[in-house]
């Protein structure tokens, strides 16, 4: 069964973001480059995307499943939007689509670990 393992929050000031989260809520940010940066607590993490190009419209619920090729046929299959491919970034994989009620979601897969 999926689960919920992480929330990306669009941004337009990435290092104002950081510090809000870092001052109430003690939250460490690492940063991955000059426009993201988030939590890596292993748990449900948060996520900040301050690349304009990138960024959604709202924040964007991240589902963790096991296999995302099978996530991403049985989304296809139910007629919903895929809104980005299937890309890779630091620790896995993972694609947007819309829910039926427009929502964007995105399913990750997480790289297995290496031996």
């Amino acid at each position: 069964m999926g689960r919920p393992n992480f929330i990306e929050l669009p941004t337009h000031d990435l290092a104002n973001s950081q510090l809000f989260f870092e001052r109430v809520f003690g939250m460490k940010m690492t940063e991955f480059g000059p426009t993201y940066a988030c939590t890596l607590t292993g748990d449900v993490d948060i996520g900040l995307q301050a690349d304009q190009a990138e960024v959604t419209k709202a924040p964007l619920p991240v589902i963790e499943v096991k296999d995302l090729e099978a996530t991403i046929a049985a989304v296809i299959e139910t007629g919903a939007t895929i809104t980005k491919p299937i890309f890779g970034f630091p620790g896995g994989r993972r694609f947007h689509f819309l829910d039926p009620s427009g929502n964007e979601l995105a399913a990750m897969q997480v790289d297995a670990p290496s031996a």
